[in-house]
């Protein structure tokens, strides 16, 4: 058991023996033409230059109950079980997102994992990394000022300034800016406008950079972003306007997913990174078939509960490539159970046998969710120094009353290569080595309603969906425009199956409330605004930014 008061995270990194991105790129059968260094303890790899075969490792994707703030550790889990199953001899890669920094400045505070099992160098991961997020927020911009001065110049292309649907970016919990008036100040200053800001990770162009199969690709998916309609409704895209090529040039370098190592040793690409409460939640679809290039086994994360990023990882990921998982891992934790079952967040040290009892109902949805999609999960009992043998006794029994398989893991203490995921790791990689016969949750040529309405009812539990006005009106221009053919990309709380945070559990007897449609068409989806969910964050009242600091050598602080 370990207690989880001291040393933090960053002093575990600080602490770890991290080795030259070189030896890492070595070992895991990168060629020095593919690399190239950010400084000693990054780089970029260059799939174009890679030595290797075609995509043929196995995918292992970890997901989630439903979150709590009480934490679940997914992120600790991927690493720790990836380091426990290179320690059982397998030839392992690790494949994750990047972190944003709203989240990070605001309520998470860091991203790479936990204890002794995290990416190094975690701070400069967690901060401006290689530029990435910054290179997408640079072209998502580019394109609204291109945009916005094409409307200035005499707007050939008709654009209705009142219909535009793409905005502003911003890597950064700002809600000031979720709605503002652009174009103020006279003729010369613009055509004034409504307009917003989503957060980097919201952005269209984030998806489009992980859901590109090459430079190509991405170029091609740019082009065919709908950023707006003209005054007769007809939609106007990047390619209309003719700047995709500029797009593909500021995101060029972003493209090449980003070497990085565990605490272990084990190689890892970092590379993307979209919500799953907004977006589709998945790393780089190039950092993961590179992945599969150089390992037999990628272990990878989606964003949330299984709910959101896991169904998206299947349903939208697993249709552009073939990067289907051969097993999926559930992060669950007795803190988080217990939340679930009705206990308050300050007293979840406490032991509660009922309160877990309660709590499981949500962990059952989540695991019988992940069968539906023909894949085998295993559930891996995150370990906190608070829980009691006998909350983890009785989690286990349940488990195996379910017919789940399940193990418990301290990756947290016991990670970095020790032995607290080995019992996960040999669970998972018989999983892995057996058949599957994974499926998608819907066919593609199903009405965008009835493709909501599926994954509403069979992966949420509601009884059914109610549609707004402006949702319908929407649903008509899809079906118009012949966008209908596309997977949909729920936006929804994190917090429930339902679309109101505080029905914590399982909920029953509910409606999901779809507020608005949005075709994403160069990412090649189309999102359903749920509930009260924000493209843009807020920052809470006492922000993560408030620890952080860097002492007199100028070391992080406050990171976590």
């Amino acid at each position: 058991m370990s207690e989880r008061i001291s040393p933090s995270d960053l002093d575990i990194a600080r602490r770890a023996h991290i080795r030259p991105i070189e030896e890492i790129a070595a070992a895991a059968g990168i060629n020095a033409e593919a690399l190239e260094l950010y400084g000693r303890f990054k780089a970029k790899v260059d799939p174009a230059r890679l030595d290797a075969p075609a995509p043929a490792g196995k995918v292992v994707l970890v997901s989630a109950m439903s979150p709590t703030p009480a934490g679940e550790g997914k992120s600790t889990t991927t690493v720790g079980l990836a380091d426990s199953l290179a320690r059982a001899g397998h030839k392992v890669m690790i494949a994750l997102r990047e972190p944003s920094l709203g989240p990070i400045l605001g309520m998470k505070g860091g991203a790479t994992g936990g204890g002794y099992s995290q990416v190094l160098p975690m701070d400069e991961i967690n901060l401006h990394f290689t530029g990435d997020f910054h290179a997408v927020t640079s072209a998502n911009n580019a394109l609204m000022a291109l945009v916005d001065n094409h409307i200035y110049q005499g707007n050939e292309l008709n654009i209705d300034p009142r219909r535009m649907t793409f905005k502003r970016v911003l890597d950064m919990n700002d809600r000031s800016l979720r709605e503002v008036i652009i174009g103020l100040g006279g003729p010369t200053q613009g055509v004034p406008r409504q307009d917003g800001f989503d957060i980097t990770v919201a952005s269209e162009i984030m998806a489009v950079f992980c859901l590109a199969t090459g430079l190509a690709d991405l170029r091609d998916r740019l082009g065919k972003i709908t950023f707006g309609y003209t005054y007769g409704r007809e939609p106007v895209t990047v390619a209309d306007l003719g700047v995709q090529g500029a797009l593909t040039l500021l995101l060029k370098e972003a493209i090449k997913p980003n070497l990085v190592q565990s605490i272990a040793g084990t190689p890892a690409l970092v590379h993307g990174g979209p919500f799953a409460n907004i977006a589709h939640g998945c790393n780089s679809l190039i950092a993961t078939q590179t992945a599969r290039r150089l390992a037999d086994i990628v272990v990878t994360e989606a964003g949330f509960g299984a709910d959101l990023g896991a169904e998206k990882f299947m349903d939208i990921k697993a249709r552009v490539e073939d990067v289907a998982p051969s097993a999926v891992v559930v992060v669950a934790t007795v803190r988080a159970l217990k939340m679930h079952g009705g206990v308050a967040k300050e007293r979840l040290t406490e032991p509660d046998l009922p309160a877990l009892q309660a709590g499981v109902a949500n962990l059952r949805r989540h695991v019988h969710n992940v069968e539906k999609f023909g894949v085998t999960p295993v559930v891996a009992i995150n370990r906190f120094g608070t829980d009691t043998q006998e909350e983890l006794d009785w989690l286990l029994e349940w488990c195996a009353a379910e017919g789940v398989q399940a193990a418990v893991a301290d990756v947290w203490g016991r990670g970095g290569g020790g032995d607290g995921g080995d019992e996960l790791a040999a669970k998972v990689a018989a999983v892995v080595s057996a058949p599957n016969s994974f499926r998608h949750l819907y066919l593609l040529d199903l009405p965008v309603e009835e493709k909501i309405r599926t994954i509403a009812q069979e992966i949420y539990g509601a009884d059914g969906v109610d549609f707004s006005v402006p949702a319908l009106k929407r649903l008509a221009d899809i079906e118009k425009n012949g966008w209908s053919g596309m997977p949909v990309c729920m936006a929804k709380t994190q917090y429930s199956f339902s679309d109101d945070a505080s029905r914590l559990g399982a909920p029953k007897g509910f409606t999901i409330h779809v507020r608005d449609l949005i075709p994403k068409t160069g990412a090649g989806f189309i999102v359903a605004l749920t509930g009260a969910v924000m493209t843009m964050p807020g920052l809470p009242a006492v922000p993560a930014a408030m620890r952080m600091d860097v002492d007199g050598e100028g070391n992080p602080v406050g990171l976590s």
